[in-house]
């Protein structure tokens, strides 16, 4: 026992992860080749994620600029593509691939850590959002987080879309039921009640609704805004895939702002946040050329093949991985296409085929990015 609690005590098992002695590569792979190129990288980036993630706030119905319709359609369903896919294909594969190198030793070789933390992190999403909407809704409609009233708000949707109140329509038949000779004064006062409460509630709940964007807005920003420094980082220190890298991080900066940017013009902003949607784009437009400058300044002593360097980039992309899995599964696939009123109607099915197949197409054409990076 007196072993074991040695084994597991603080020092010790940080010095698991973090240990000074070990067999991974110490330097990079850079040799020097393309400075000229590697400084332009700075500003083609700049300018890849900047049109990838204004572009879908400019063809919002919230901007300025009014482009047409079918322009938000298409970056909005694509950009969920995009999203899905870099969450499998660009940061799940490489997180893999960086906690399970033979160099790192215990516990990494003996069991797969990076899906482990993606797994951690998706139901831990779950778990903070069902948390967030319960405080939201308890917030809203003055009631304590314990209240045993049914709230209506949910990812699927309004709960009349597929529960069948019975009792709700014989309440309804029977008010109405009445003649004009039995409609007295306390019908009228019982029906203008009934009325304020409705708007009440429907207020409410769009504020929760807002609430949940908002969230989900921010977070997605964190998860992309972390994988995209390692992005900047590697590039600048690459050796010899260099050119065929520049190209891909390029297409990909582009992509992934798309779907950034159709995540943060889908929100209702309000005018006194008429100014977020525009700081969060320039937040992920600049992420990547920073850090593309930075590791042009480091190129020659940062060690991406590092013991500390493998665990940072597989720790962040795992944990960057789950937060994007469970957004693209849940708010953009599941919410988007089964439980929104975006596709009911006429013509609705010929619309949601179409969107299904940009959507496939967004998350192809970033699969096959990882074909180089």
């Amino acid at each position: 026992m007196s072993a074991l609690t040695t084994l597991l005590s603080p020092g010790n098992f940080v010095e698991l992860f973090i240990r000074e002695e070990d067999t991974c590569t110490a330097d990079n792979s850079y040799n020097g080749d393309h400075f000229g190129a590697r400084i332009s990288a700075i500003f083609v980036v700049l300018i890849a994620s900047a049109f990838g993630s204004f572009f879908p706030v400019l063809s919002s119905k919230h901007s300025f600029l009014r482009l047409p319709p079918a322009c938000f359609f298409v970056a909005k369903f694509f950009g969920s593509g995009v999203i899905i896919a870099t969450a499998f294909i660009h940061l799940l594969q490489p997180a893999n691939e960086n906690l399970s190198n033979d160099c790192l030793g215990y516990p990494f070789d003996i069991y797969p850590m990076a899906f482990g933390i993606t797994l951690i992190v998706l139901m831990l999403m779950f778990f903070l959002e069902l948390i967030a909407y319960r405080w939201i809704e308890a917030k809203l409609s003055n009631q304590s987080v314990d209240s045993n009233e049914p709230h209506t708000h949910s990812h699927f949707g309004e709960t009349s879309m597929y529960v069948h109140d019975e009792g709700h329509d014989t309440e309804h038949s029977h008010t109405h039921g009445h003649s004009n000779a039995e409609y007295n004064i306390e019908d009228m006062f019982s029906e203008i009640s009934e009325d304020i409460e409705k708007q009440s509630t429907g207020s409410s709940e769009l504020d929760s609704a807002y609430a949940a964007q908002i969230l989900n807005v921010f977070v997605l920003e964190f998860g992309i805004v972390f994988h995209s420094v390692f992005v900047g980082l590697t590039l600048s220190c690459s050796g010899d895939e260099f050119i065929s890298l520049y190209i891909v991080v390029v297409f990909h900066q582009m992509f992934e702002g798309l779907g950034l940017g159709t995540r943060v013009a889908c929100v209702e902003w309000p005018a006194s946040k008429r100014w977020t949607p525009w700081l969060l784009c320039l937040g992920y437009t600049f992420c990547t050329p920073i850090a593309i400058a930075i590791g042009i300044g480091v190129r020659n002593s940062y060690p991406p093949g590092s013991r500390r360097a493998l665990i940072t980039n597989g720790v962040f992309d795992s944990v960057s991985a789950g937060i994007l899995i469970y957004t693209g599964c849940i708010e953009l696939m599941a919410h988007e296409f089964l439980f929104s009123d975006e596709f009911k109607g006429p013509g609705g099915f010929k619309k949601m085929i179409w969107a299904y197949i940009v959507m496939c197409v967004g998350a192809g054409l970033m699969a096959l990015l990882g074909r180089w990076a």
